[in-house]
Order: structure tokens, then sequence, then C-alpha cells
């Protein structure tokens, strides 16, 4: 190997190795790891800076701060006190309807003020109407996921490996591309949900000491995933301000839809939505840099730029060729059900931004490897990034529950190990159907 081989696989082991220990703060590991890349001439200074300048970044900082108004007007506080009166009058229905609501506000907002408000209210609904809360808590957190999945900017995996798509030279995806298939996917796992994991869950104890919901809070602001949204911020119940409310949900449905209907891209339409609420004092300049999660988007610019350096260096190309090698006999559905299994495994060790760096450059190499569209692999990224279930680590929300809940380790592996599987078979089946190889 040359040496920007050995050097961008080098730091590439360190930054993983230091993710997994998890002493250190996976922002600055990033970082280190992108300042390394750059002292050593693999990754040029131009390079680094477009990495900290994509659009992926502009958006999701936008994002934050419309989220966020969004939060600060009591809107979602509201919504919570609606769904407490409807889970009492609709008893167990009511409790599932609410879950499959927090689930489709995912697929737009961050789902981590969600749950954090939605939470506390599924446990203390369920134990009024005498339903154990574990058997809600863990589902609310699969199920947002499930729905952040279904459009782009439900999560900032879709919009980071969409990024980095687009900087391999492929097409970029539109706000509802990857909704069907990630609307199979979700109507799979929401059955299995539904239907089979109560049973799991009833009559497993985790025997863990009883953990008030700030200690749960503290757990999974310090969890370091890269997921998005700081739950300490979402805590404190909030009166609803109509005026405020009704704006900033009117900015919020128009950068949408300008969006959707193509008329700009996200990443433009999203900051100009953030200008308009700050401009109008809907939400004050501190208030939108408060809004921010500057750790997220470090952490994000950092390992693009180590993503970058495994391009730039040849390494994903090496790679690539031997792993094309290896699966040459296999067909494109076969090898699309390998990357996926790989990309899933990877998520419940790394965090989501750190898989959907890595492996959405592997996957466009691999697919032009085979002489297939790279389309499907890319989508298999965004979907399995996400699909955390089989350890309460994998992704914020599932520390929330995990503490509430007073779940254990194998309750997660018990659960979420047979959801990865058939939500996972679920996107392998439906992905070529429609994006064809």
């Amino acid at each position: 190997m040359s040496f920007d081989q050995t050097a961008a696989l080098a730091v590439l082991i360190a930054v993983m190795a230091a993710l997994i220990w998890g002493k250190l703060r996976a922002d600055i590991v990033a970082l280190a790891g992108a300042a390394a890349l750059l002292a050593l001439g693999v990754v040029r200074p131009v390079e680094a800076q477009g990495a900290f300048a994509s659009p992926a970044l502009i958006a999701l900082a936008s994002l934050f701060v419309i989220a966020y108004a969004l939060e600060l007007s009591g809107l979602l506080d509201a919504i919570i006190r609606a769904a407490i009166r409807l889970c009492r009058r609709l008893r167990t229905v009511g409790v599932w309807v609410v879950l499959g609501l927090c689930g489709g506000a995912s697929a737009f907002l961050n789902n981590t003020p969600i749950v954090v408000l939605a939470a506390p209210v599924v446990r203390d609904v369920s134990t009024s109407l005498n339903l154990p809360p574990r058997r809600f808590l863990m589902p609310l957190s699969y199920i947002t996921i499930l729905g952040g999945c279904c459009t782009l900017i439900g999560t900032s995996t879709n919009l980071l490996v969409n990024d980095m798509a687009v900087s391999a030279g492929q097409p970029g995806f539109s706000l509802f591309d990857v909704t069907p298939v990630a609307l199979v996917v979700a109507a799979v796992g929401v059955a299995y949900l539904v239907l089979v994991a109560p049973h799991l869950l009833r009559g497993s104890g985790s025997g863990a000491a009883p953990t008030t919901y700030a200690q749960a809070v503290e757990d999974a602001a310090g969890a370091g995933d890269g997921s998005v949204g700081d739950p300490n911020l979402f805590v404190e119940a909030r009166p609803l301000d109509l005026r405020r409310a009704l704006f900033s949900l009117g900015v919020f449905v128009t950068v949408v839809a300008v969006a959707a209907l193509g008329y700009a891209p996200i990443a433009a339409t999203a900051f100009t939505g953030a200008v308009v609420l700050i401009l109008t004092r809907t939400i004050s300049a501190d208030e939108a840099y408060r809004g921010l999660r500057p750790e997220v988007l470090l952490l994000i610019a950092g390992m693009v730029v180590v993503g970058l350096s495994l391009e730039l260096s040849g390494l994903a190309g090496v790679a690539t060729n031997r792993l094309a090698t290896a699966m040459s006999g296999l067909g494109p559905h076969m090898a699309l059900a390998i990357f996926y299994g790989v990309t899933l495994i990877l998520t419940e060790i790394l965090s989501n931004a750190t898989v959907a760096v890595l492996l959405t450059p592997v996957a466009v190499a691999l697919a032009e490897s085979l002489g297939v569209s790279p389309q499907p692999f890319i989508v298999a990224v965004m979907i399995a990034a996400s699909a955390a279930f089989a350890t309460p680590f994998g992704y914020q929300t599932n520390v929330l529950v995990y503490e509430m809940g007073r779940y254990s380790y194998t309750d997660f592996l018990r659960v979420g190990l047979p959801l990865n599987l058939i939500t996972g078979a679920a996107a392998v089946l439906a992905i070529p159907h429609f994006f064809p190889f």
C-alpha cells in the first residue's frame, strides 16, 4: 500500500477503536482523526473545507433551529397533552395510536425530543390503565427510529448518506424518494412490535435499580452516538404560545413543501426558514444557537473527512475490489443482502453517522464494480445505518427508554434482534422493487 493508504487505514482504525472504547467524546475523536489526516497530507485543506461546508451540515443546522422553534412554542407539549386524553379514552389502542403518531412526527422532526416528551406520558398513562409501561416504551423508541427513515430529513443519517452519494458523483435523492421502501420496512416492523414484541417483553424483568427520569435523560445526553437532539433541552414543559407555534409550523411546512416539490434543495429552504424565524423574532439568535448541536455537526464533518480520505487515497477502491471479487458469483440481490448485513452490524457498534460516511462510498464503488445501479446499495445504507434495535446504546432514544422501562440488555437483544432480521429482510426485498439494479 502507498503511504496515503497506510495513513488513512491507520487513522480509520484509531478512530473506530476510540469510538468503540467510548471514553472520549465522539466529536473530539472525529476531529482528531481529521486533523491527523490533514497533518499527514492525505487530505488537503481545500478538501476538508468542503466537508465542513457540505449541504448536509447546512440543512441539519437549519433544521435544528426550526425544530427548536417548534419546541419552544409549546406545540409538542400541547400535542402530548391531547394524546393523554386520547389514551385515557381508548386505553391500549390509544397508547398504540400515540406511538404511531410519534412515528409519523419523527419522519419530519428530530425523534429525540419526541421520545423525551412522549416517554413519561406513555409510562404514566399505561400505569394508570394498569398496563405495564415496559410493553410500550421500547416500541416507542423503535417506532420513532422507523419513522425517521421515511424521509430525507427524518434522520441525519439520510441527509448525510445523500450528501456523500452526491460527492461520489451520484444523483441526489429528493425528500420522499426513500419513502416507499421505508414505509414497507416500517409497516413490517410495526406489525412485529404490535403483535409479537409484547409477548417477548411480558414477564421479563431486568432487576435494575429504580432510576429517575432525569437520570435517564442524563445518560442519553452522554451517549455520544451522533444522534441529533439534546434531551436536556426538552424536559421542561412549555406553555403553548399559539402565534409562535403557528408561525413556526407554517415555516416548517413551507420548507418541506418547497423542497418536496423540487423548487430548491433542502439545504437552501431550511436555511431560509431558519433565517426567517430569527428575523421575525419567532426565535431569538441566542435561542437559535442553543438549539444547534455543534458536537453533532462537528462529529459529522470530522467523519466526512475520514471517509473522504479512504476515497482520495484509493483505499476504498482496493477494499471494494476485494469485496466485489468475493461477491462476484453471488449476483446483485445476494450482494445487497450481505452489504445490508455488514452495515447493520457496524451500526450496532459505531454511530450511525460514522457508518453512513464510511460505507456510502463503498456502496457506490461496489455497485459500479458489479455493473449495477448504485442507488439500491445507497438506500441500503440509509435504512441499515438507522436500524439499530439490538442494543440499548445503538441509538439515543434507546438509551432514553432503557432506564425508564427498567429493561435489561437482554430485553433489547430478545426484541431487537428479530426486529433487525425482519426489517432487514423487508428492506432487501423492497429496495430492488423501488430502486432496480
